[in-house]
């Protein structure tokens, strides 16, 4: 127990030291070296020249380009930065160096629609596209679609592309833009309908791609009706015999849902339930499983995307609700026994409040916890970057292996229990939520 009490303390220690030097990252980065970006600037506005090495001389900051920052240039390593690119959706699949694997794109705008593969950007470093394809571009492995007009029909040779902060509407917002024919043209990224919430909103297009997370979607699809398949089949030709093999394997989970989850929760209804409870189990462990994978075809934090997890737990909502009886909606709404001035005024409010808050509670948990699990793991790794100075100490990247090794590991196993935990979790909740809804009335006997 002492060791575990000292690990777990060097454990915190090294995340809240991570966190700090990852937060003093962030105030450098906001304010990097632009000299050689003033340079690619320079192609999009001939005749400006800034002298930022003679107007700033011994400042740390410099101004940025009248385009803003170069993505081509390698910034100071940011470990913040890092992880959220890690764990961000993408249109193309990242998997060593420059190579990636092309994805299908399919877009739709104004102009009608565009169907093709990433392929068609020429896809380079940092996951940025050479070429412009009828407007649209790649960048940091997302597609973003030129405002010009002009630049919307045809391929263009993308010079650089850039990014900045301006201020719109009162808010602070960071634009990217694309270099081609020395012109600095704004660039848009793909409707989102989160209400401006996360950032998004709606745009000139948008993305019907297979992304990197639909593509492990797909995949974890595939692996499991293989495996269900085959135990389906070992399953009826051995109808008397003890299960074997893969069946062997499989069958403890389903005992395990069926005895430990269906049946307390919903009670002698619950096979009705059971094909949703399985499928939103192993769907949801098999994506954990393999975004535990650092390579490819693992590494993807589908479970950590917010937007499935909405539609995980819209799932079960929707199940849940429309399943209700009347017993159900009769103490939600207008419970018998209370007075009515408290149901109106309490009661039923919070009632009502509660039915919608379990299936937002459910899609947080899940998001939150394999989230924070994927930012930890990379923070521990970033450790090497961060006390190596990006290279320049031999002994500081030592020092950060020493340290982040073992923690990483350390972290990893503990996902591996994450992963299976909250399948689990979330399979639990959605049968409370539905064993709740389809409860009958008790009746005391005297």
């Amino acid at each position: 127990m002492n060791f575990v009490r000292k690990y777990s303390l060097v454990l915190i220690f090294s995340g809240l030291c991570t966190f700090a030097f990852a937060q003093a990252g962030h105030e450098h980065h906001d304010h990097p070296h632009t000299a050689p970006q003033e340079q690619a600037a320079d192609k999009a506005h001939e005749g400006e020249h800034h002298d930022a090495g003679a107007e700033n001389a011994g400042h740390e900051a410099h101004e940025e380009g009248p385009c803003g920052h170069s993505l081509s240039i390698e910034p100071e390593f940011n470990a913040g930065d890092n992880a959220v690119h890690h764990i961000s959706d993408a249109n193309v699949i990242h998997v060593i160096g420059d190579i990636y694997i092309n994805l299908p794109v399919i877009l739709k705008s104004a102009k009608g629609w565009k169907v093709g593969t990433t392929g068609m950007f020429h896809v380079h470093h940092h996951g940025n596209g050479e070429l412009a394809n009828d407007g649209y571009v790649l960048v940091h492995g997302s597609v973003m679609r030129i405002l010009d007009e002009k630049f919307q029909q045809g391929e263009f040779k993308v010079e650089d592309y850039t990014h900045q902060v301006v201020e719109e509407g009162g808010k602070s917002k960071t634009v990217y833009n694309a270099l081609i024919d020395g012109q600095c043209l704004r660039l848009e990224s793909k409707t989102t309908y989160d209400g401006g919430i996360l950032g998004g909103g709606v745009t000139g297009f948008s993305d019907f791609s297979i992304t990197r997370n639909v593509f492990t979607m797909l995949l974890t699809f595939v692996i499991l009706f293989l495996i269900f398949r085959i135990v389906a089949k070992q399953a009826t030709r051995t109808v008397h015999n003890a299960p074997k093999g893969l069946q062997n394997f499989i069958e403890p989970f389903y005992t395990f849902i069926r005895d430990e989850v269906a049946k307390p929760n919903i009670g002698p209804k619950y096979e009705k339930y059971m094909p949703y409870l399985l499928s939103a189990f192993f769907f949801i462990l098999g994506l954990n499983l393999i975004g535990q994978i650092p390579f490819f075809p693992g590494g993807a934090n589908v479970t950590g995307n917010i937007s499935i997890t909405i539609v995980l737990a819209l799932i079960t909502f929707l199940i849940s609700t429309f399943s209700a009886n009347k017993h159900f909606w009769e103490h939600t709404l207008w419970m018998p026994g209370v007075p009515a001035v408290l149901k109106i005024f309490i009661l039923t409010p919070i009632e009502i409040l509660g039915v919608f808050l379990k299936p937002f509670t459910l899609l947080l948990r899940l998001f939150a916890n394999i989230t924070a699990g994927h930012i930890v793991i990379l923070s521990f790794v970033s450790l090497i970057f961060i006390l190596g100075k990006a290279g320049e100490s031999v002994g500081g990247a030592a020092a950060g292996a020493a340290a982040s090794i073992p923690l990483t590991l350390f972290m990893m196993t503990l996902e591996l229990l994450v992963a299976f935990l909250q399948a689990f979790i979330f399979t639990m909740l959605s049968a409370t939520y539905i064993g709740t809804a389809i409860e009958e009335p008790h009746h005391d006997h005297h």
